[in-house]
């Protein structure tokens, strides 16, 4: 069994368990949480949580609370659930988590909140990637920076073969927000001659796309070909 089904199977589990006893009052309690944090009704997530509706508990998509606001970038909603005691780490079936999905859309108050929970690193999204990578790729600097404050594997390698900085470079449009990324990223430790699956190297990949100003900061940073 691959690690992808792996993960797609366990959460499965969690989420069958989880939904387990759907038709008591309390499971019942559990899924109107759900639905008013999707909703944003703050009010009604209060009351919620005061009549006992659990954090934990997931919706057939297998959404927590916390899921289905961060989806919406509900941020009050968010800090009510995170301060109950929500998991930030826990996936969906898309296999998004707080954590990876604010990172991943540059919900920057929420990502802070997720960060601020001590977070679980090791916890991938479905392409085996952590948060810093997609924010890397779509241009989130805010989101770059907080993640670097973290103990975040700067290095780490997606089931793409690509690192932070090759998608910076690779699924980018070498502006500004991108070459202060890279700056960033180098600056934190990225490895600037970590290839891809194919070999080619972060610096091959400016050039062949004519970053020059992203070329230049990787030669600065001891890159080569």
């Amino acid at each position: 069994m691959n690690v992808l089904l792996a993960a797609v199977c366990a959460g499965l589990v969690m989420i069958v368990v989880a939904m387990a006893g759907a038709d008591s009052p309390s499971a019942e309690k559990d899924q109107l949480l759900i639905g008013a944090a999707e909703r944003n009704d703050v009010e009604s997530v209060k009351r919620l949580l005061r009549e006992g509706a659990g954090v934990q508990a997931r919706d057939q998509q297998g959404r927590t609370g916390l899921m289905a606001a961060t989806y919406h970038n509900h941020v009050e909603v968010a800090r009510l659930l995170i301060q109950a005691g929500s998991n930030v780490n826990a996936q969906d079936l898309m296999q998004n988590s707080p954590l990876l999905l604010a990172g991943a859309s540059g919900y920057v108050e929420i990502l802070r909140m997720t960060l601020a929970a001590d977070p679980d690193f090791t916890v991938y999204n479905r392409y085996g990637g952590t948060a810093l990578i997609p924010a890397c790729e779509r241009g989130h600097v805010d989101v770059v920076k907080e993640l670097l404050k973290t103990r975040i594997d700067v290095n780490h390698v997606n089931r793409l073969g690509w690192t932070a900085l090759l998608e910076a470079i690779l699924l980018s449009d070498g502006g500004t927000k991108h070459q202060e990324i890279v700056r960033l990223l180098l600056g934190a430790g990225a490895n600037p001659n970590l290839a891809d699956h194919d070999g080619v190297t972060p610096l091959r990949h400016a050039r062949q796309k004519a970053y020059r100003v992203i070329a230049d900061q990787l030669v600065a940073a001891g890159a080569h070909e």
